[in-house]
């Protein structure tokens, strides 16, 4: 057989090479290509439908109204993060809120694509490792709860006392650290914690600020307080998400500092949004100068959304 012409034989072997680099290559970029999940931004142009997550009962964060609607703060951020993906896909999108009340059941059912977002938690970096976390949304912190003048919150006042927490909860995992000889009671949620308070049958309950102010409520003989004034731990609250699903998140983002932005700069629907669920008069009862300040400290790390100022036109004015 001949030998191919020099500048022939390059061209063979370079086609040759070729074709074992494509063979050897398909098989991984099938595999890549099958192990690629649907992310939410084309799950939700595919079914118009974004699925918020959540438990139902944790106002003024996430709860439900007397017609089963979602409310609370987490929600109207929600909703900001559905109109976001609605311009961006370039249809209409419907917010489908699922009550879960087992935080292990939220985050597993984010991981599995069976839902794509849940609003309002606290930052965790254990749930850090297999879901994601959007830009904050507002801050909270651990406090106790407890009858006015029965504890001061401090760690020598819950010694031999029996303080209700909600079970293998962060406030759980602090107690034992604030004071080891506090007798803990586990609750299944931090409603039942409470109505076990008022029933008298725990010291106080130590749990998240934002959760504990609402469910304060109601008639109880002596009134009940929250100490100590500076929380044993103050944490983040954010959205979650499905890891790794950076076109998503990169929305959630956006529509979250459109919100915040929004508040800061003095928009109707934005300011009337966030007093309504933590702003003077609500159960937080937060002031527009403490939610500035936070606001802007979110802010701090990302570009300041602006409006565009209106084009000028080029139309000579008439004389």
């Amino acid at each position: 057989m001949p030998r191919p012409h020099r500048s022939g034989r390059r061209r063979w072997l370079a086609s040759t090479a070729l074709t074992l680099l494509t063979l050897a290559l398909t098989p991984l970029a099938r595999a890549q290509t099958k192990a690629q999940p649907e992310g939410v931004v084309d799950r939700v142009a595919r079914t118009g439908e974004l699925v918020l997550v959540g438990p139902s009962d944790l106002a003024p964060l996430v709860s439900v109204d007397a017609q089963g609607q979602p409310i609370g703060y987490g929600v109207e951020v929600a909703r900001r993060i559905q109109a976001e993906l609605a311009s961006a896909v370039g249809r209409p999108v419907k917010l489908r809120f699922e009550a879960v009340t087992n935080p292990g059941d939220l985050g597993q059912r984010l991981a599995e694509g069976k839902a794509d977002l849940a609003c309002g938690l606290p930052f965790s970096w254990e749930r850090d490792m297999w879901i994601d976390y959007s830009l904050p949304i507002g801050i909270s912190g651990l406090r106790l709860l407890a009858p006015a003048g029965r504890l001061d919150g401090s760690p020598e006042s819950l010694a031999g006392r029996r303080i209700g927490v909600v079970s293998e909860s962060l406030a759980a995992t602090e107690l034992q650290g604030i004071q080891p000889e506090a007798k803990a009671v586990d609750f299944p949620s931090l409603a039942a914690a409470v109505a076990a308070l008022k029933a008298g049958q725990v010291d106080g309950v130590i749990g998240d600020t934002a959760l504990l102010a609402s469910l304060a409520g109601g008639p109880a003989s002596p009134p009940l307080v929250l100490t100590p004034e500076v929380p044993y731990e103050n944490y983040a609250l954010a959205c979650v998400l499905p890891e790794n699903d950076s076109a998503f998140r990169n929305l959630v983002n956006l529509a979250i500092a459109r919100f915040l932005q929004g508040y800061l700069d003095g928009q109707n629907d934005a300011v009337t949004a966030v007093h309504r669920w933590v702003g003077p008069g609500s159960a937080l009862n937060r002031s527009p100068e403490q939610i500035r300040t936070y606001y802007e400290s979110v802010l701090l790390g990302v570009e300041a959304i602006r409006p565009l100022p209106p084009a000028k036109s080029s139309a000579q004015p008439t004389p």
